[in-house]
């Protein structure tokens, strides 16, 4: 989307294609990881409405608490998930209660989060959790790429408007957009972690996808435009063209993203 506030209704929408693009096999390393070291306590941060718990607490058996952490008090109160009947729920700011709460998780979690912070925010966090010798899984993180299956002459001035766009301030400095992943990784690397990065873009085509895709098209457009303003007729054009191919069904589009799973090193006893 274009800003920094998500409504359920947008959040409700993308879930399918969330939880099937994701890099399934990161939260199975996760499992096994969290039985062996006997964790038990997770953090989701900026959990909106529970995506995140609902596609990781089936798969992580090992979690007994889950601290779902998000500024937004309506979507949090909303936040529910089948297995977890009573997860924490703390109202709070990425930057002082989400840091915070690190210190008390063995499991950082987020979902679609990292390409909205700034360096500065996630070096405090890789700190944290390192400190507290905590694993972590960001899910799903932009990372500049949005490939149509038939082109478009207009596709990379949107896409490249919306990569500048993501680099915006989003609440926390300027965001890392794009790059969000890889400097994760060089982060926790420096901390010892073992890092895993698996690309977990999106595949939207067909009916099943089309609302979703539509929404997406008008969120690229608004941040186009606050780049691009004299690029208006252009980009207005596109949409009217990608609109009508997506309503008809014909369009299939790849939007990039990345998982990451970092596991601290073993302490020695």
């Amino acid at each position: 989307m274009s800003d920094d506030v998500f409504d359920a209704g947008w959040l409700a929408l993308r879930e399918d294609a969330d939880h099937r693009s994701r890099a399934h096999d990161l939260a199975q390393r996760l499992a096994e990881a969290g039985t062996s070291m006997g964790w038990s306590a997770a953090l989701d941060l900026g959990s909106g409405t529970g995506s995140n718990l609902r596609y990781l607490a089936p798969r992580l058996p090992w979690v007994e608490s889950w601290t779902l952490l998000d500024h937004d008090v309506t979507l949090l109160g909303g936040a529910r998930a089948p297995t977890v009947p009573d997860p924490i729920r703390v109202v709070g700011d990425l930057a002082l209660e989400g840091i915070q709460e690190i210190g008390s998780a063995h499991l950082v979690t987020a979902s679609a989060l990292l390409d909205l912070v700034s360096k500065q925010w996630l070096t405090q966090a890789v700190d944290a959790c390192a400190a507290r010798g905590a694993a972590a899984l960001f899910a799903l993180s932009y990372d500049g790429v949005v490939r149509w299956a038939e082109e478009d002459a207009d596709d990379a001035l949107v896409r490249d408007t919306l990569n500048e766009h993501q680099q915006r301030e989003k609440g926390l400095g300027a965001a890392l957009g794009p790059d969000a992943s890889h400097a994760a990784e060089t982060l926790f690397e420096a901390e010892g972690y073992e890092v895993v990065l698996q690309p977990s873009p999106w595949r939207l085509s067909g009916p099943a996808d089309r609302d979703l895709t539509v929404l997406l098209m008008r969120g690229w457009i608004e941040a186009a435009l606050e780049i691009r303003p004299t690029e208006a007729a252009r980009l207005h054009a596109w949409e009217a063209r990608r609109n009508e191919a997506v309503t008809a069904g014909h369009y299939s589009v790849e939007v990039g993203h990345y998982d990451l799973l970092a596991l601290p090193p073993r302490r020695a006893e």
